[in-house]
């Protein structure tokens, strides 16, 4: 039955849960006694409102992609110039100037020498993409045999088939599915620091079985969902140098890391090295929609010839549109000076951490703060100890960790109160055992 916007608007925080509750599933949850929600009305800045009224400040960006804040005044123009013109067409046999300019936009800013860009749907079906691109990549070339790919354990690349097949066999989401799943082949999770051992490992197992390998996927520098792990970006050049010496094909995942989160554009930059493949997503489109980009060398995609893939909202021109406001909006702020203070801020926020018994590690790298425990933590009771705190946070595992909108990171005393609150929160919810 219809309901009217006010009604919709209307609707009580019970009322709103109870259907909730009812008739959805949520990411990682079932419908049998399924975790408690909180229902958003609306969302401005860094702060989402609920609809009991109260007002939450957003430690996690909406899963990393938000990074300009909310009701951005840019991108809401951005999109609504769009919505005038269409808000879609199909890709196939067709062009739009908002996936031109953004196709454009994305080769200039990316490591040289990608230049060629494939539109996806999301974070996920641009892993699918890239796998897909790299095992074309061989067949196409006369080495069909190769048809594995080689990762390092505590990564995590989505929840689609071929992405889950790379994820961490072990200590990931996915054991449900691991006797249908593709096997490929795993090395140790890399060092925090560079150890040449651990390198000659490295680049013996690729050695090894390079007659097998399409493809070594890697999600640069940050291990974000596996563990929130942050490794030497050397490890980067060790991989590109055996990748160039076997012709496997090199693929880095930059979702998560993509468009300033780590201090560097790009996670790439921090090694001075490029892929052959490269996913990007997430905060491309300033968390407004959902769209992902694969970015491979020229020689690539003259090797695959055509791509078996093509997705029905394929370079949808609503969220392309929105996706080059976002980047020109990062691009022409002093997003390097911004992202450098919220990481001091983070930095000095989160150390009162470390010296809490129930706290292994406190770590910081650009806009990511995680504070590390012993144990697991009760999803449950850290989610409501931040929100009586007037935070929003998505603890997981033994991690309780921050990737908070750019915004907290502006020369205003607010902003700055911002990123304390969060921070205590942090420190206030690690302190309690479990």
């Amino acid at each position: 039955m219809a309901t009217s916007d006010d009604a919709y608007q209307a609707r009580s925080a019970d009322e709103l849960r109870t259907l909730d509750a009812a008739h959805i599933w949520h990411p990682y949850a079932g419908m049998v006694d399924p975790a408690p929600v909180l229902p958003v009305v609306s969302a401005s800045g860094v702060r989402l409102r609920l609809a009991d009224g109260r007002q939450l400040v957003d430690g996690t960006s909406s899963w990393w992609a938000a990074i300009h804040g909310y009701n951005h005044p840019v991108l809401n123009a951005a999109a609504t110039d769009q919505l005038g013109r269409m808000a879609h067409v199909m890709f196939g046999g067709l062009t739009h100037p908002p996936a031109v300019e953004l196709a454009r936009l994305l080769v200039e800013i990316t490591p040289a020498p990608l230049e060629t860009v494939f539109f996806a749907d999301s974070g996920s079906v641009a892993v699918e993409v890239a796998i897909k691109t790299a095992l074309q990549y061989q067949l196409s070339t006369g080495r069909s045999d190769r048809t594995r790919l080689l990762t390092v354990r505590s990564g995590y690349y989505g929840d689609t088939f071929g992405a889950m097949a790379v994820c961490d066999p072990v200590n990931g989401m996915h054991h449900l599915f691991a006797g249908v799943l593709p096997q490929h082949l795993f090395a140790p999770p890399p060092p925090a620091e560079f150890d040449a051992g651990y390198a000659d490992e490295l680049v013996a197992l690729v050695e090894r079985h390079a007659g097998e390998l399409a493809a070594v996927i890697v999600e640069p520098i940050v291990q974000n969902a596996g563990g929130m792990r942050f490794y030497d970006p050397a490890y980067l050049r060790v991989l590109r140098e055996v990748c160039d010496a076997t012709g496997v094909l090199l693929i880095f995942d930059e979702i998560a890391t993509g468009f300033g989160r780590t201090g560097t554009l790009f996670a790439a930059d921090a090694a001075g090295v490029s892929p052959d493949v490269m996913a990007v997503g997430k905060a491309m489109t300033g968390g407004y929609l959902t769209m992902a980009a694969v970015l491979t060398t020229r020689a690539v995609a003259q090797g695959v010839g055509t791509l078996m893939h093509g997705p029905t909202f394929m370079a949808n021109p609503l969220a392309a549109a929105v996706s080059v406001a976002s980047i020109r909006l990062l691009l022409d702020g002093p997003w390097r000076a911004t992202v450098a203070r919220l990481s001091d801020r983070l930095r000095t926020g989160l150390e009162p951490a470390r010296a809490l018994s129930t706290v292994a590690d406190v770590r910081v790298l650009g806009a990511i703060g995680v504070v590390e425990l012993h144990a697991p933590v009760d999803v449950a009771r850290v989610t409501a100890d931040v929100v009586e705190r007037g935070v929003w946070l998505r603890p997981f595992r033994n991690l309780i960790y921050t990737m908070p909108p750019y915004l907290m990171g502006e020369e205003t005393p607010g902003a700055a109160a911002d990123v304390a609150q969060v921070c205590a929160a942090i420190v206030a919810a690690a302190a309690r055992p479990e």
